[in-house]
């Protein structure tokens, strides 16, 4: 895969020195690395490491657009719409698989049974990771907050989080438990 270069995409989409900015490459540096930890402890996976890195960097692109306000986001989406928002955003950039990472990191994805059963506010469409890179990214995105930049979860608390979004979603995260730690 070719290399992204993240911060030029980011540097469109967000002010320099802005909040909102901050918010979202303090996050998702610390998803990249545990992201790449499990790259580097798990060889056999065959993972693309760059891929892992420009797409652990984008996959929160799109919450500028949504409203939530304790991330310093005053858009006019639900802050659940943040990974199709991002995955647009991608597509119309030329980085369609970078854009499934977006779309497919939500909880620990989101079925279109989910979907239509809850009326979300989302695409209808499965959205739920499909490759290596998208299970490792969405898989190291559950052990960080936007809200709480400096604590890493434990797989408890990841585990907790993530029970809020039914039980195929805490099915799937526990598989990647054992896969991935």
């Amino acid at each position: 895969m070719e290399l992204v270069n993240w911060k030029e995409i980011v540097d469109k989409y967000y002010s320099q020195n802005s909040e909102q900015r901050k918010v979202l490459v303090i996050h998702s540096r610390n998803v990249m690395q545990k992201a790449l930890d499990i790259v580097d402890r798990h060889p056999e996976l065959k993972a693309d490491r760059n891929f892992i890195i420009s797409a652990s960097m984008l996959h929160d692109l799109g919450i500028f657009l949504t409203d939530a306000a304790g991330i310093y986001c005053y858009g006019r989406y639900p802050y659940l719409c943040h990974g199709y928002l991002g995955a647009d955003l991608l597509r119309k950039e030329g980085f369609p698989q970078h854009a499934l990472v977006c779309e497919r990191h939500t909880g620990a994805g989101i079925s279109l049974q989910k979907i239509l059963l809850e009326n979300l506010p989302i695409p209808h469409r499965d959205m739920i990771p499909v490759s290596i890179e998208e299970q490792i990214t969405c898989f190291a995105d559950k052990f960080y907050s936007k809200s709480h930049l400096t604590v890493e979860k434990s797989v408890e608390k990841a585990r907790m989080s993530i029970a809020k979004y039914g039980e195929d979603g805490l099915n799937r995260f526990n598989i990647w438990c054992d896969r991935f730690l």
